[in-house]
C-alpha cells in the first residue's frame, strides 16, 4: 500500500500534498493508500473532509489512530 506522511509540513501543504497523492493513486482500479497524518485532530479533520469532497471512502484504524486508509 502507498503511503504519504505529512509530518514536516504546515497544514495547508499537507492538505495540497493529500489531495495530489490521492487523486494519483486514486487512478489505480484496485486502490487503497495510507495518509499519515499523526496526532493532529486538527489535520486530521481537514483531511477528512477533502476526502469526503471526493466521495472516497476512508477509516482511521484502532490500532494507530495517527493515519487513515483510504479506498474507492
Amino acid at each position: 500500500m502507498n503511503e504519504i506522511d505529512l509530518h514536516g509540513f504546515n497544514h495547508d501543504e499537507a492538505l495540497i500534498k493529500a489531495e495530489d497523492f490521492v487523486l494519483i493513486e486514486s487512478q489505480d482500479s484496485v486502490f487503497q493508500c495510507r495518509i499519515i497524518t499523526g496526532n493532529s485532530n486538527r489535520l486530521s479533520k481537514k483531511v477528512i473532509k477533502m476526502l469526503e469532497s471526493h466521495d472516497f471512502n476512508w477509516y482511521i484504524p484502532g490500532w494507530n489512530t495517527g493515519e487513515i486508509i483510504v479506498t474507492h
